[in-house]
């Protein structure tokens, strides 16, 4: 078999997470390999940091490797053929009796561990406890300080998750997952959608407009339905019948139903309504398995699931969810409109945090709601100006510490996804290890937000079209109130503003004497000088300088 790329990656990998018997679940978003991990302790995080194609790890409900964009999708299978190629192997080895395993060191791999984590991507995170070894010589007098340690580490971590899975993280988290599968079809459409509107404005190909406008806007037509399936899916019930009830939402025959006396429109309620729905469908179908025999389940149970969510979808969910979903339009427009220097200050500048923390992908939802109901959304442009920030903080630090060659190293890898607007691996590669430079690129998606903010406020709001790309790569995405060009003209001077207010903020305030707070003399990646004889020093005389004395601006290296 070919030993690709990707196929090495996923093989360097699965030995580092614990092997095929610790993964519980496998999934990816964008950029991020996603792993439920039986027993976390059995991660080399320090190992698998260190392998060339991986950019950084977050260790949260999930166990979360960054891969980067595309990387991530081709990796993904790799990995799951080789997860599922070691169980298939171990399958038929039979497991060792209880006083086998107790009479040996190594642990039984068949049985199921202690703890497990839920396969359903986004469920709460059970912490794991430290392996059977690790726990026994920490709890034995004459245990080893390095068990000591490592089990300490790992109650630390297990805490820190545990502070961290509160219930709104946890739903955001859910809801993420549910619009995450949906974007690679909202930015093919997207994209096609804005080659379209070209064609339109510059007024070629007429015959082939109307034959583009159809296939950009297929998806979102029904993109309720899509919604509706995954959020049955994500909740534990039947997906089919999640996407049965969310159809109610678009089908053209609710144009015939009138609510409150308001005659309802195919759509309305979008994606919110859709999530609501299959929601509803969710907690209906579990109801109804709860008091109908097994010989009528198959009949009874999607039949009541359909019908009564159905109607109450029609008669309260469409008017409800519209009502919100206008209410979430008229709040952005005049946000923008109305504040949008501080509120393009406020949402530049904490979109990293939010990148950091792997919450960004909760605001999908209000993302794929504006573009229902305006044609693009107001937000995505300004969020954009975060990277442009972090662009310019790599920049600034890559000229500062011209003697770190690892570091440069990083930055040049890691630049070209920055400026195509995928920021994970100057995240956590360069700027959130060095400390205070991740908040000085906050400072510069600040101010590129606030440039934005402010043609907002003049009249001139600007949008995208689809989500998932920034940076560059939004440029063919754009749109706006006064056309294609000064939507360009606008992003264009938002991320100049960031990459330079990043790089001047970091160049002039990233200055300490620590390095992401370690010590000159605790960095293991400069070689520690010899232990030479102390030099003869004669005493200077009074009123003069030491010529002895270190002036090396680099002797108390900057960032």
């Amino acid at each position: 078999m070919r030993t690709t790329p990707h196929s090495a990656t996923a093989a360097a990998i699965l030995p580092l997470v614990g092997g095929a018997a610790n993964v519980t679940s496998v999934a990816h978003c964008m950029t991020r390999l996603r792993l439920g991990l039986a027993d976390r302790s059995l991660v080399d995080e320090d190992a698998l940091r260190a392998l060339p194609a991986v950019l950084g790890v977050v260790d949260d409900d999930t166990y979360q490797i960054v891969l980067g964009p595309g990387t991530v999708a081709k990796v993904t299978p790799e990995f799951k053929t080789l997860v599922a190629s070691e169980a298939a192997a171990a399958r038929p080895t039979a497991a060792p009796t209880t006083a086998e395993a107790s009479a040996n060191a190594t642990p039984v791999t068949t049985e199921a561990p202690a703890t497990t984590l839920p396969t359903t991507a986004g469920a709460p995170a059970t912490a794991a406890p430290a392996t059977a070894e690790t726990a026994a010589a920490a709890a034995e007098p004459g245990g080893t300080e390095a068990a000591r340690l490592a089990a300490r580490g790992a109650a630390l971590k297990a805490a820190q998750r545990q502070r961290h899975a509160t219930p709104v993280r946890l739903l955001l988290r859910r809801i993420a997952n549910i619009f995450v599968p949906l974007i690679p079809a909202l930015i093919g459409c997207g994209v096609i959608a804005g080659v379209n509107g070209l064609l339109l404005n510059l007024g070629w190909l007429p015959s082939l407009t109307p034959a583009l406008a159809a296939v950009a806007s297929g998806f979102m037509a029904l993109i309720a339905v899509f919604v509706g399936h995954h959020t049955a899916k994500e909740f534990g019930g039947t997906p089919i019948l999640g996407g049965a009830v969310a159809a109610v939402i678009v089908y053209a025959g609710v144009a015939k139903v009138t609510v409150f006396g308001t005659t309802l429109t195919p759509g309305q309620g979008g994606v919110l309504g859709a999530l609501a729905a299959a929601l509803l469908g969710t907690y209906v179908e579990k109801w109804c398995r709860t008091w109908v025999p097994d010989t009528l389940d198959v009949l009874v149970t999607p039949t009541l699931t359909v019908l009564l969510t159905g109607l109450v979808t029609l008669y309260g969910l469409m008017y409800a969810a519209g009502a919100a979903t206008s209410a979430i339009g008229t709040a952005a427009t005049w946000l923008l409109s109305t504040t949008g220097v501080f509120a393009g200050l406020i949402l530049g500048g904490l979109f990293l945090p939010l990148v950091m923390l792997g919450l960004h992908q909760a605001l999908i939802p209000l993302h794929t709601t504006l573009i229902e109901q305006q044609g693009y959304t107001v937000l995505l442009p300004v969020l954009a100006m975060a990277g442009a920030g972090q662009v310019g903080a790599a920049l600034a630090v890559y000229v500062r510490l011209r003697h770190d060659h690892s570091l440069r190293t990083t930055i040049r890898s890691a630049l070209p996804a920055g400026l195509l607007g995928v920021g994970e691996p100057l995240i956590y590669g360069v700027s959130l290890p060095l400390g205070r430079p991740f908040l000085t690129a906050c400072a510069g998606g600040a101010a590129g937000g606030a440039f934005v903010g402010l043609f907002s406020m003049l009249g001139d709001r600007i949008g995208s079209t689809a989500i998932g790309p920034s940076g560059w790569a939004l440029f063919p995405l754009l749109a706006g109130s006064g056309g294609l060009l000064p939507s360009v003209a606008i992003y264009a001077g938002g991320l100049l503003t960031g990459y330079a207010v990043g790089f001047g903020a970091t160049y002039f305030f990233g200055s300490f004497g620590v390095v992401g707070g370690v010590c000159e003399a605790e960095r293991t990646d400069i070689a520690a000088p010899a232990d030479p004889a102390p030099p003869t020093r004669t005493a200077a005389p009074a009123g003069t300088a030491d010529p002895h004395a270190p002036n090396d601006p680099e002797g108390n290296r900057t960032l």
